[in-house]
């Protein structure tokens, strides 16, 4: 596979660097970028594939679980750069249906030692799903209760996002607006979860 990795850079190179390279020297000055992309991890969620963006358009974050942990300072670094000196004006985050750190919500395995304590940031999701529907009396299938839990982990990182007192400065200055999106590997499409409706918390 790393062989592989080499002769796709060499085809980029020949195929698409060469005939753009004027684009790539002004993007080797510097970055515009105007999106934010907090994401999961997964292989299977390229953000510019599924964007068709390119290069140099959206400033991507990738974790397990497209986590927003407020102790995490390698995101805390992102959003700093991102709002302070690349003046993103848009931040989405998107989780994706069959994610596997979801899924690992509801896994009791021992053997793990770092997923379970990452996954404390997103346990809340579950829970929210689990007392809606046992209010409602109501089982449903196991992949559309991972749906919803999906999807209301994006809510709830959206929710981690507004602990940041800049961000919420920004918001509230109208220099910021934030989304949440699900991306579905079964159709390729994705769904608007959450738009700036979203009140600032002092």
């Amino acid at each position: 596979m790393i062989s592989t990795l080499l002769d796709g850079n060499k085809r980029f190179v020949s195929e698409v660097f060469d005939r753009e390279r004027d684009y790539f020297a002004d993007l080797a000055k510097q970055q515009r970028p105007t999106v934010l992309w907090i994401g999961c991890s997964d292989s299977r969620v390229p953000v510019n594939t599924i964007t068709q963006t390119r290069p140099g358009e959206v400033f991507v974050h990738r974790n397990v679980g497209n986590i927003v942990a407020t102790n995490d300072w390698n995101l805390s670094a992102v959003l700093e750069f991102s709002i302070n000196h690349l003046q993103i004006p848009d931040i989405v985050i998107c989780g994706h249906y069959g994610c596997g750190g979801i899924g690992a919500l509801d896994d009791e395995n021992d053997q793990d030692r770092y997923i379970p304590i990452w996954l404390n940031n997103a346990y809340k999701a579950k829970e929210r799903v689990d007392e809606q529907l046992r209010g409602l009396h109501f089982k449903l299938p196991a992949e559309q209760r991972m749906n919803l839990i999906v999807e209301e982990n994006v809510r709830l990182q959206l929710d981690h996002l507004l602990e940041y007192p800049f961000v919420r400065t920004s918001m509230r200055g109208g220099h910021l607006n934030v989304h949440g999106w699900v991306y579905d590997m079964g159709t390729g499409e994705i769904k608007v979860v959450q738009r700036n409706e979203i009140v600032c918390r002092d």
